[in-house]
């Protein structure tokens, strides 16, 4: 994450056991310093931070250098000891641990430690509408607030306002809210008379914490915690973690693995133990029982969950950004042992092997072990949940062994921005593949783990790959996607093919990792509202002329984009092509695209220049004569026939803008447009925003009648199509003829992370300017990226913890049938410190007359021969399953309907099944979709298997 430098102590030699769950390790450090055999591959990761070794003793004077200080796996004593050093010199200190499948964490930041920004909201902002003169002044808003709504006492500063310039930049003013929504700001008597305009934005106040060290915490517990329930079992492991440092101190050791005899000794010990304070709960003597005999072990998930909360936290202390944790945060995924005690393993079993899974045999067996090595897992996707995933396999040995393997599928290719994020990539891979170069960084990890890498994407357009083989041969399927779209795709092949699937997503500080298992749990669902789907489509007609919010401008952004730099080119690439006429295209369509391409140039670009111009006058065509147009059709008095105001509701009336040379946003629209109209053409562009301002003074500003007078505006267009003629469509088809003489013109996909190829700067451009014209609050550059990119932002800390809650959920679908009560969904946010882990909805059982089902349930039909006719077929239905079809479907083809004829009828019912579909798969096994009579419309049948 970029920290200043970071400062490694750690003696201890590398064992066995360390191999389980430090990514940094290998067999050939095994005897070296820990912190040694650590320092280069770590150092690797971000070459701007300064990474030191420290190998002698921790004193005061050392602490004193340092912002932060973590320790990891120490003693009681020395963490009491450094902690009330850094207590008393104010430096920010943690404990992290873990023990088996538990972990604890402890924040001490000091007694008045200063939360500059304690939320990860965006400050409100609201667009203003009116502001009256008085004591107090009334603050009438416009639109919609960006965020949530103000409240008493907050705190806001004014930007933009005109005629009431006394508030513009005025030190934070507090405000009450009235009951009618306005706001009421302090003494405006004075000031100037408002005229129009301006923006109202909230100044997010600082909070102080206050911590207690860790000799007094230790017995006063603050436990971050959502329920009595979850207080309690807090309190229960962290008495368990002081009887294991109880033990430890005796014994000079761990309770042995699973060992009966040491694991009452801690419970004895927790028994003996001072009370905390403030409680009178009683031991869970069983909860303590299980955490002492499986201590013994180290597990990678355990380590990459509280490895990152705890990264966070050490990023807040830092930062001052969000509440530190108050003061204990305890995990526990005991969940993931079996609920049979007569199937938890024994200590031979669980006997150090001296090989490089010691760590996670001490708690599973080798049983666990042997079935990880052996099973073969699709990933999809090798971004930033992907990498972390990976690392979780390399580290629990999936598919490390005999007739195992891992198979990564992702088509992307590495960029520098993946590599905050991403780190199986350093930054000479940037431009290779990211599959390829993610296993091969994954088998450094462990030489015995089997990655295939693959290329293809996971789509409907590979379904001959990805097929009835490829899926005969995987085990289980695990999506790091960042696309709800795809995650829909890949889980609906596992429901089609009864897989597993572990799926996880982030964005920013919040994760959630879950987890579908055939005929347990439901099916995946996943985000499909307006308000949590990064891919929710805004209807054409609302982002074209009636937009409301500033992710309508985006998207028409977004598709301005795609429309004037793609798909133009391709339309006239593929005239030249084939030299077809427009009389034989949809020529309406084809004008609205071209209209914008050509503009106001008859000719192809020729230079830099010829960009300009054209960049100029589509600048006029969007933001100032479309909207002169649209207020023509729809004036700003335009009523209903019931006298209700059209320009009203969500409905902004828009206001054309004039272009200005000092502008930013006009400039930068003008320099963007040029730039990738110039990229469109093969011409050389330019960056340079004082020579372009120079050269837009020399150019007359374009008007009506200079524009090219084949074209219409979009929307005289939209409104009356019919009016396109033949004398139209001949003088567009002579331009079109001069437009594509020369090579072919070079179409661009829109790339969200590269910011020097002008994408992300159109975008946020053009949408700015269509916000200006509807008085919609604007977005900043990084907002326009993360909704227009269609992209999940994801930071290393929250990946990190959802692949650790991913992989604590494979050890259980690995392991073998399971109770729905065994298996997690899990959803953290780790700005806030919530943590919320939940046991899954059982799949929904849907009836139908005397038929009962599920989701990943089907209907079969055996092979016969001969082959069953499509009547045969339909009598079998009926018969077997009591089911009289209405329709019957493969794919988007219909093979039968009750709705046909008589005479269509007897044309296709003696006909067998595959002559009906137009391909027969490979593996001899159709996939039909049928409808049934009486079925009401929300109805879903299974899917139809008819096997050949």
């Amino acid at each position: 994450m970029g920290v200043g430098s970071l400062t490694l102590h750690d003696p201890h030699p590398t064992c066995w056991p360390d191999l389980a769950a430090q990514i940094f390790l290998s067999e050939e450090d095994l005897q070296r310093s820990r912190a040694e055999a650590s320092h280069t591959r770590l150092a690797q990761l971000n070459e701007t931070v300064q990474v030191f070794i420290h190998s002698g003793d921790i004193t005061e004077d050392l602490l004193l250098d340092f912002q932060v200080v973590v320790l990891t796996a120490s003693k009681l004593e020395e963490q009491l000891k450094v902690g009330t050093l850094c207590h008393t010199h104010g430096i920010c200190f943690l404990v992290a641990d873990t023990r088996g499948l538990v972990g604890q964490l402890f924040c001490d930041f000091g007694e008045d430690f200063m939360v500059q920004d304690p939320t990860e909201a965006e400050p409100l902002t609201a667009a203003i509408k009116d502001i009256s003169q008085g004591s107090p002044g009334i603050i009438t808003l416009k639109g919609e607030v960006n965020g949530h709504s103000f409240r008493d006492g907050d705190l806001v500063t004014f930007s933009g306002i005109e005629g009431m310039v006394e508030l513009n930049g005025c030190s934070p003013q507090p405000i009450r809210v009235q009951k009618d929504g306005s706001l009421e700001i302090g003494d405006t008597t004075t000031f100037s008379h408002y005229l129009r305009g301006g923006t109202i934005t909230e100044v997010k106040r600082s909070k102080t914490v206050k911590h207690e060290s860790l000799d007094t915490a230790l017995l006063q517990p603050r436990v971050v915690a959502q329920s009595t329930q979850e207080v309690h079992r807090a309190h229960c492991l962290h008495q368990a973690f002081r009887a294991l440092h109880e033990f430890q101190h005796l014994y000079g050791r761990l309770p042995q693995p699973w060992d009966p005899v040491d694991a009452e000794t801690v419970v004895d010990l927790a028994r003996a133990l001072e009370p905390l304070q403030g409680t009178e709960e009683l031991l869970d003597e069983a909860l303590l029982r299980t955490i002492a005999l499986s201590s013994a072990g180290c597990l990678s998930p355990m380590a990459a969950f509280l490895g990152a909360v705890t990264a966070q936290e050490v990023l807040k202390a830092i930062s001052r950004k969000f509440i530190p944790l108050d003061q204990w945060l305890y995990f526990d995924a005991l969940d993931c042992l079996p609920e049979d005690e007569k199937l938890l393993p024994n200590p031979e079993d669980c006997a150090p092997r001296g090989c490089r899974y010691d760590g996670q045999i001490a708690v599973f067996g080798t049983g666990l072990q042997d079935k990880l090595s052996h099973q073969h897992y699709l990933l999809v996707g090798a971004g930033a949940i992907g990498c972390e995933m990976l690392k979780g396999f390399a580290l629990v040995g999936l598919g490390a062994g005999g007739g195992g393997g891992v198979v990564v599928a992702d088509m992307d290719h590495i960029e520098r921005s993946n590599l905050s994020r991403q780190f199986l990539f350093r930054p000479q891979d940037i431009g290779r593949s990211k599959a390829k170069v993610a296993a091969a960084a994954a088998q450094g990890l462990n030489p015995d783990l089997r990655v295939t890498p693959l290329t293809y994407p996971l789509d409907p357009t590979t379904e001959n790959f990805y097929g009835d083989n490829f899926f005969s041969h995987v085990d289980g399927v695990v999506a790091a996607l960042d696309s709800f779209q795809a995650r829909h795709y890949v889980a609906a092949r596992c429901t089609h093919y009864l897989k597993p699937l572990l799926e996880a997503g982030t964005q920013g500080t919040h994760g959630s990792a879950s987890v579908f298992i055939p005929h347990v749990t439901k099916t995946y669902s996943g985000p499909a509202s307006a308000g949590t789907s990064e891919d929710t489509i805004h209807p054409v007609c609302t982002m074209r002329y009636f937009p409301s919010t500033f992710e309508h401008t985006l998207q028409w952004a977004r598709d301005e984009f795609e429309r004037l730099f793609q798909l133009s080119a391709e339309t006239i690439n593929h005239y030249q092509q084939t030299c077809t006429s427009l009389a034989d295209m949809d020529g309406p369509q084809i004008l609205t695209l071209l209209q914008q391409v050509l503009g106001v140039l008859r000719v192809r670009p020729q230079t830099w220049k010829d960009c300009v111009v054209w960049a100029l006058g589509h600048w006029q065509l969007c933001f100032h004569y479309d909207i002169l147009q649209q207020l023509r059709h729809f004036p700003p008095d335009k009523v209903f026939e019931d006298g209700t105001p059209f320009w009203s509701g969500p409905k902004q009336c828009p206001q054309p803008l004039e272009f200005d040379i000092n502008q930013d946003t006009h400039l930068c629209y003008v320099l963007a447009a040029a730039n990738l109209y110039a990229q469109m053409h093969g011409l050389p562009g330019s960056s340079d925003q004082t020579a372009l301002r120079e050269l837009l003074k020399l150019l007359p500003q374009p008007d009506p009648q200079h524009l090219n007078p084949i074209f219409t505006s979009n929307l005289e267009l939209a409104s009356a199509p019919a009016e396109f003629g033949p004398e139209q469509l001949k003088e567009l088809q002579k331009a079109l003829e001069v437009w594509s003489k020369g090579s072919p013109l070079k179409p661009l996909l829109f790339e969200k992370d590269d910011d020097s190829n002008f994408h992300v700067d159109f975008v946020t451009m053009a949408a700015s300017l269509r916000s200006q014209n509807y008085g919609i609050l604007p977005a900043n550059r990084a907002q326009s990226k993360r909704i227009v990119g269609r992209i999940i932002p994801a930071i290393a800390t929250t990946t990190a913890a959802v692949a650790g809650l991913l992989v604590l959920e494979l050890y259980k679908v690995v392991g073998g049938p399971q109770p729905l009560g065994a298996y997690r969904h899990s959803y953290l946010n780790l700005a806030e410190n919530r943590f919320d882990r939940w046991v899954p909805s059982a799949p929904t059982i849907q009836t139908f007359q005397h038929l009962k089902w599920t989701s990943w349930d089907r209907l079969k039909v055996p092979a016969v021969q001969p082959e069953r006719t499509l009547e045969s077929l339909l009598a079998y239905i009926q018969e077997q399953h009591g089911l009289r079809v209405r329709m019957l479907l493969h794919g988007t083809a219909q093979l039968y309907s009750a709705e046909w004829p008589p005479e269509k009828q007897i044309q296709f019912l003696p006909l067998r099944v595959t002559e009906l579909v137009q391909r027969v798969p490979e593996s001899g096994l159709l996939v039909l979709e049928l409808s049934c009579e009486g079925e009401e419309d929300e109805t879903a049948f299974p899917p139809l298997h008819y096997e050949l």
